[in-house]
């Protein structure tokens, strides 16, 4: 079945995103513009998915729990789990591994955890922005052991993408895909840098306000609609 999705969507918890980010906004707006599955990834956080997944179980819209992690050298890279369980677990140890810094919310902006109703139920103390210390060499194998999948974010990006950062991205990082924000770059991208060639490529929204976030354009080819199977097909290397 085809699939349309956006797996890079973040909520009203990263300090960034817009207060109008909320659960239910964000879902609904999502299967307003035809949507089929999402993602949501706040910066080094998990805290909102739970919310945004109950909402997308009453409209009948798939929502997977994620993360953006900011790695120990300043890149992006999405982390994807099958169930809130996992990505909680991983969301707690990422919180042991991040630099802690409180949050100034009159320059950074709130960072508010909701319930399904877009009721408040906390405040991330601490600035979710900075890097943590988990090196993009090593992200995939330590998200795999949480029962997740991670792919670097946005790599055509002048700024926080494992190209600007590196310049390249190694095989040895074990990356099954990558996502760019502007799929008109890839075909120069893939002359430059020919790993891409074996990539699993997406482009998704990175929407921080309700505006950004973009009508039904991509689908990927999925057995059924599921985290599981979106998973599993991201972390299937593609053939060349």
């Amino acid at each position: 079945m085809k699939a349309f999705y956006d797996l890079h969507i973040h909520s009203c918890l990263s300090p960034c995103g817009d207060m109008d980010m909320t659960p239910n906004n964000l879902v609904n707006m999502a299967k307003l513009l035809g949507l089929d599955v999402i993602a949501l990834t706040d910066h080094n956080s998990a805290r909102n998915c739970g919310a945004a997944m109950a909402v997308g179980r009453e409209i009948g819209l798939l929502v997977i729990p994620g993360m953006e992690l900011t790695t120990s050298e300043d890149i992006h890279a999405v982390c994807l789990f099958p169930d809130l369980e996992k990505a909680l677990a991983w969301n707690d140890y990422v919180d042991a591994h991040r630099i802690k810094i409180r949050n100034r919310a009159a320059i950074y902006g709130r960072q508010v955890i909701m319930d399904a109703c877009d009721r408040e139920v906390g405040e991330e103390e601490y600035l979710l922005l900075p890097a943590t210390e988990i090196g993009i060499m090593d992200a995939y194998r330590r998200v795999k052991g949480f029962g997740g999948i991670c792919y670097p974010a946005h790599i055509d990006r002048d700024s926080l993408s494992i190209l600007s950062v590196l310049g390249e991205i190694d095989e040895s990082c074990g990356f099954r895909t990558a996502e760019l924000a502007d799929l008109s770059k890839l075909d120069a991208l893939r002359r430059q840098h020919p790993i891409l060639e074996r990539l699993n490529i997406i482009t998704c929204s990175d929407a921080h306000y309700l505006e950004n976030m973009r009508e039904a354009a991509n689908s990927l080819e999925l057995p059924e609609l599921s985290a599981e199977a979106v998973l599993t097909v991201l972390d299937t290397a593609r053939k060349p």
